[in-house]
């Protein structure tokens, strides 16, 4: 069974070299899986997509993507999805290159979207959560962890999705739950792509569960987080409510 890691890059040249080794490094405890990594990188200025070019051309595990520019969150991951597919994998996952997660985490990921069920080809997905027993968001100040909460309370409220962490982007898929969905009629271009490929896969009837995790602010580079991304977040949420009343899946 093979797993391929999807991670998005922009300007990480701080960060790709040592996520690189920390994932691969994850390779061995993910239950014997074979794992490989693919970087989409979206045109990088600071030279990211040459660095993870070097690694790939001295390790078949590694691969990288390129885009002609940034186009959001969203069209990279899509872009990502369907590469890895094309690369075979049986389960794909979705983290950041910044650290806040963890690649500790990869294994327990991945063996809970593999674990045997009834129907084994029925489409699953594994979230990352922070904000189910045993999650964390250490250093965050009382300010930026109300607001997450309250997004949260509020995103569920709306939608009626029952996901704790619906805006998480630590994630495992299997394929059938990738093919399931229809990556070409994904419409969210930025960080709202979490929340409405969780609400998609919620409401076809996917088996979702979510793990705790860890998640720490960066530890090299510059966020990528604006005001922006709340406002973006709560727009999606209010017309996936519309959605979900006209009956319609998206």
């Amino acid at each position: 069974m093979k797993t391929v890691v999807v991670i998005p890059t922009y300007n990480e040249r701080e960060n790709v070299v040592r996520m690189a080794e920390a994932v691969l490094a994850n390779a061995d405890s993910a239950l014997g899986r074979e794992l490989e990594l693919l970087f989409v990188d979206d045109n990088s200025p600071d030279g990211t997509g040459s660095l993870v070019d070097g690694m790939a051309a001295g390790n078949p595990l590694v691969h990288c993507l390129h885009r002609e520019r940034k186009e959001g969150l969203g069209r990279a991951y899509v872009a990502g999805f369907r590469r890895a597919l094309e690369l075979g994998a049986d389960l794909v996952v979705q983290m950041d290159c910044d650290f806040s997660h963890d690649p500790k985490d990869l294994p327990r990921l991945i063996a809970a979207a593999s674990a045997p069920s009834q129907d084994a080809n029925a489409p699953r997905l594994v979230i990352g959560s922070r904000y189910v027993k045993g999650g964390a968001t250490p250093g965050w100040p009382f300010r930026r962890r109300l607001i997450s909460r309250l997004g949260g309370m509020f995103i569920r409220t709306v939608t009626g999705m029952p996901i704790k962490d619906p805006t998480g982007g630590f994630k495992c898929w299997t394929r059938s739950a990738l093919e399931a969905i229809d990556l070409d009629t994904v419409e969210s271009s930025g960080y709202s792509f979490q929340l409405e490929m969780n609400h998609r896969s919620w409401r076809r009837g996917f088996a979702i569960s979510e793990l705790p995790i860890v998640f720490t602010d960066r530890a090299a580079g510059y966020s990528k987080i604006t005001p922006g991304i709340a406002v973006e977040s709560v727009k999606i949420a209010l017309r996936l409510s519309r959605i979900a009343r006209r009956g319609r899946i998206w």
